[in-house]
This record gives structure tokens, C-alpha cells and sequence, in this order.
């Protein structure tokens, strides 16, 4: 059985969603969580039902929030970066307004978000590092030219990464969730749901949960060989 006691893990965008479940799972682990937001209340609400032991509430579309993370973590074993934003348009009708916030958010965040902690697990020769992509990112998808850059992004600089600090006992990796039932699939025309359900080898879509025992799984002992790598959980929808 997995287990991530003594370690300290970060998850942003951790309030609900994708980010909520990962949080529960690794405290459920035995990690104490520090969970991030922009809505302290709503941090505040999620860390009392998930046990988790922080929060730090922050802007992640400013460097200033950024570095408020950092300082505010400190030393971490384990960095979920798992916020993002959507601004979804055409391209010839985003503006670079809609561009800029999400490589913000979406890859410039995480990027350094990593720089200022990994610092910490160089030290201690230890560490996990797991970013949450998409499924879109290896696909493409239309009216999200500006998200799937910035997951197609992360990717990159995942693998690069990897190769820089793998020998020194930290691993990074992706996590690429494919359709996951969340408040907003809810919503979809069954149409629409019944056209994507179509095109997933497993007909279904995927939970959160599905994703958080993935990024359980790479933060563990278990994956320390398993590095610069993407575990898609998408139900077969890439292959």
C-alpha cells in the first residue's frame, strides 16, 4: 500500500475539482497538505473536510502571488501543480488578453512554482514534481489554442526538467486527465456527452478520483524509477 508519511506535499487549485480529490487523496496517505486557491474561504472550507494541515490563498495570474507561495510553503517533498484557468474562443477572436492569462496561469505559474522549491528537494536529493496537463494537449481541440499551448508547454518542460534533476533523486511527471465527470460536464447536452463517451475506448468518463490515485501513485517510493513521462488517465481517448 502507498504511503506518504513525513511528507509534505502542495497541491494548487486545490479548493474543488481535480485539485480537491488529489488533496484528500494524499492526506488520506498520510501527507500533510498544504492546499492553495485564490478564495481563502473557500480553501478554508475544503481544508476543514479533507484534513488538509495549510492554506495558502494566492493569485497565481501575478508573480507576486507566486511568490507568496513559495515563501509561504516552504520546504515540500511533493508539488502538485494543478491550477489552470480557460479563456476558450476561436483563435482569430481570442485576444491577447485571453493568451496571456492562461500561459500565466497554466504554465508560467507552474514554472515557477517548480523553481522556487525545488531548491529545497535538491537539497534533501528528494522529490516529486507532478503536473497536471490534458488530454488536449496531445490532441488539440478546437477554441482552446491558448490552453492547449500552455498544457502542450508544460508537457515540455516536464521532460526537459526531468532530464536535468532525475539523477538526483527527484522525479517529474505529468498527469493528463481526459473527460472527468466534474460540476461543469454536468452540464453538456447528453448530445454532446454521448458524442465524446463515443470516442473513449472505456465509454465512460473518468472521476477525480481516477486522477488523484495517479498522482498518488507518481508521488510514491513505487514510481521513483518512472520520470519525464505522462500517465494519461483518459480512459483510452489517446492511443
Amino acid at each position: 500500500m502507498i504511503k506518504l508519511d513525513r511528507k509534505t506535499a502542495l497541491v494548487t487549485g486545490a479548493s474543488r475539482g481535480i485539485g480537491k480529490a488529489i488533496a484528500a487523496q494524499l492526506v488520506e496517505l498520510g501527507a500533510e497538505v498544504i492546499i492553495c486557491g485564490t478564495n481563502e474561504e473557500s480553501l478554508r472550507a475544503t481544508a476543514g473536510e479533507i484534513g488538509a494541515a495549510r492554506t495558502i490563498a494566492a493569485d497565481l495570474s501575478t508573480l507576486e502571488g507566486v511568490e507568496k507561495v513559495v515563501l509561504q510553503a516552504g520546504k515540500v517533498d511533493i508539488l502538485v501543480n494543478n491550477a489552470g484557468i480557460t479563456r476558450d474562443g476561436l483563435f482569430l477572436r481570442q485576444s491577447d488578453a485571453d493568451w496571456a492569462d492562461i500561459l500565466q496561469v497554466n504554465l508560467t505559474a507552474a514554472v515557477k512554482l517548480t523553481r522556487g522549491l525545488l531548491g529545497g528537494m535538491l537539497k534533501q536529493r528528494r522529490g516529486r514534481v507532478i503536473n497536471i496537463t490534458s488530454v488536449v494537449g496531445h490532441t488539440g481541440n478546437v477554441g482552446q489554442t491558448n490552453y492547449v499551448a500552455a498544457k502542450a508547454g508544460l508537457t515540455g518542460f516536464t521532460k526537459a526538467l526531468a532530464q536535468e534533476v532525475s539523477r538526483k533523486g527527484i522525479t517529474i511527471n505529468c498527469v493528463a486527465p481526459g473527460f472527468i465527470e466534474t460540476a461543469m460536464t454536468a452540464e453538456l447536452p447528453e448530445a454532446t456527452m454521448a458524442d465524446y463517451v463515443s470516442k473513449i475506448a472505456a465509454r465512460r468518463f473518468g472521476s477525480s478520483a481516477d486522477v488523484a490515485a495517479a498522482v498518488a501513485f507518481l508521488a510514491s517510493d513505487a514510481a521513483s524509477y518512472i520520470t519525464g513521462t505522462t500517465l494519461h488517465v483518459d480512459g483510452g481517448m489517446v492511443r
